[in-house]
């Protein structure tokens, strides 16, 4: 009888438990003699339910594909054809815009791009060739964000922490795309320290209370477009990209009557079909033989112009708060939590791809009423 062979893989994937009793998911890569560990960032949480237990079947899934893709791309390197000499001595910053100007990088991304571009400029005049960057050179960059100015900004305005921490993850997308076109073995970001990474810094998310959104209304504005739009997203939580592109054929009539909303969302591409109350439906302008194509906020401006003059409402109607247009996401979760509406529900009404995101609303909910009940005065 024929042994059977065992083939030694140079990749294992292995756990390491948290303080918070998840399993963190790593890469164990042992070859030519040198060991070394690539933590995944996936994890495997405690199974409460049939929820837990399938999320962790398909994220295990999702760690043996990254495994098994890294496999072939140490073997295809011990091999020496691994490389895409065609681009292996091309500029990082070049590689970046060649990213950019890809079809299908959206506007915003492809802005994102151009402006991390111009900061690697200023940081490093000369540039770098995309083979050479290590973890010195990233670190340096780390250093550099942090005492930047903010571009065309006349009062030396610092980089904002959260703006510092998206140039550093959308430098790390690139580098991880070199890897995927086989242009970079792997990613020197992997190197970094969590500790050496840009930190966001957590700010209080604003919403306007049930009687403040009642008040803002009845307050008339000049932009009745903005004002509708914005009312519009209150009742249903729209972000300004996806109602800038809601159509007339977005909104559809089901079995009983109501009106229901079906869209992809521009930030997630996530497909949400919602239910739209009689409140939101009275946001929208009337149709007026409008096509299914045509857009139903035809003449919304841009958002950062909407976050400029929006403030002018806000004050007319008396409110002290700094109002955005994502305010009126905010709203609406907190609105729906506040009238007893459960988290799930939520997290599908805001098409939430993760229930931890909308969990934040959930704390400000429980602030305000502790702030509410620390008003009442010592009486005995």
């Amino acid at each position: 009888m024929k042994k059977e062979i065992k083939i030694k893989e140079p990749i294992r994937l292995r756990t390491k438990e948290l303080s918070n009793g998840c399993l963190s998911l790593y890469l164990d890569i042992y070859m030519n003699g040198k060991r070394k560990y690539e933590f995944l960032k996936l994890y495997i949480i405690p199974e409460h339910n049939r929820i837990d237990k399938e999320r962790n079947i398909e994220t295990l899934k999702l760690a043996n594909a990254i495994k098994a893709e890294k496999i072939v791309a140490l073997q295809n390197g011990k091999y020496g054809f691994n490389l895409n000499k065609k681009k292996l001595n091309i500029l990082l910053t070049d590689y970046i815009r060649y990213l950019a100007n890809r079809d299908s990088v959206k506007k915003s991304k492809k802005t994102l791009m151009n402006t991390l571009v111009y900061h690697l400029q200023r940081y490093d005049k000369k540039g770098i060739l995309l083979k050479n960057i290590d973890k010195e050179y990233i670190l340096k960059f780390i250093k550099y964000l942090r005492i930047a100015t903010q571009e065309h900004s006349k009062k030396e305005k610092r980089i904002s922490a959260n703006t510092q921490v998206c140039y550093f993850k959308e430098l790390n997308y690139c580098l991880n795309y070199a890897v995927v076109e086989d242009i970079l073995p792997v990613n020197p970001m992997s190197k970094i320290r969590n500790e050496d990474k840009p930190k966001r810094r957590k700010t209080e998310r604003e919403f306007l209370t049930i009687n403040e959104l009642k008040t803002l209304s009845q307050t008339d504005f000049y932009n009745v477009t903005l004002k509708r739009a914005f009312l519009f997203s209150c009742f249903c939580g729209l972000r300004h990209c996806d109602i800038v592109t809601l159509t007339w054929g977005n909104l559809k009539k089901d079995n009983m009557g109501k009106t229901q909303l079906h869209i992809v969302q521009q930030k997630t591409q996530e497909a949400i079909s919602l239910p739209l109350s009689n409140e939101a439906i009275k946001q929208l302008p009337k149709q007026n033989g409008a096509s299914d194509t045509d857009k139903v906020f035809h003449d919304l401006i841009s958002l950062g112009r909407t976050n400029e003059i929006l403030s002018r409402w806000a004050n007319d109607a008396g409110i002290n708060k700094h109002i955005t247009f994502h305010v009126a996401r905010h709203t609406h979760a907190t609105m729906m939590i506040t009238l007893g509406a459960d988290l799930y529900t939520v997290s599908k009404l805001l098409g939430h791809t993760n229930i931890q995101t909308t969990q934040i609303y959930a704390k400000i909910v429980d602030e305000s009423k502790n702030k509410a009940i620390e008003l009442i005065p010592e009486l005995t």
